[in-house]
C-alpha cells in the first residue's frame, strides 16, 4: 500500500470526497488518505466545503500511515506557511485604583464599621 509513501513526505493528491469531518484525497490510483477538518487550513474551519471541493488538486503532507487499518493521515495546512500573528493592539487601559477613604472619615449612615462594632462588643462583654 505505502511502498512509495512515507511519513513527512509532501505529495500532490486529488480530493475525491468530502465529509463533515474531513476530505478524502487520492494519492494515486490505489491509495487514498484523509485530511481531517483540523488539518485543512490554519485557524478554525466551520464548514470544510468553504475550503475544498471534490476534484481540487492539493498538496498534502503525510502525517501518519496505519498499514493494519489501511489509513493514511494527511494535512493540507502543514504544507502552507502559518499566517503571521495579528499585530497587538495598544495596551488595554489600566484600571484606576479605588479611591481610598481617609481613616478618620465617618462611615455612611446605616453602616457600622467593624471597628465601631468591635468597641461595642467589648463594652457589652465588660458588663457581663
Amino acid at each position: 500500500m505505502t511502498e512509495k509513501f512515507e511519513v513527512g513526505n509532501v505529495v500532490k493528491g486529488k480530493i475525491t470526497g468530502i465529509q463533515p469531518y474531513g476530505a478524502f484525497v487520492a494519492l494515486d490510483e490505489n491509495t487514498q488518505g484523509l485530511v481531517h477538518i483540523s488539518e485543512v487550513t490554519h485557524g478554525f474551519v466551520k464548514d470544510i466545503n468553504e475550503h475544498v471541493k471534490v476534484g481540487d488538486e492539493v498538496n498534502v503532507k503525510i502525517l501518519s500511515i496505519d498499514e493494519g487499518a489501511g489509513k493514511i493521515g494527511l494535512s493540507i495546512r502543514a504544507t502552507e506557511e502559518a499566517p503571521e500573528k495579528p499585530v497587538q493592539r495598544t495596551a488595554k487601559p489600566k484600571k484606576r485604583p479605588a479611591q481610598a477613604q481617609p481613616a478618620n472619615a465617618e462611615s455612611p449612615q446605616g453602616f457600622n464599621t467593624l471597628k465601631d462594632k468591635l468597641e461595642e462588643w467589648i463594652e457589652q462583654s465588660n458588663f457581663n
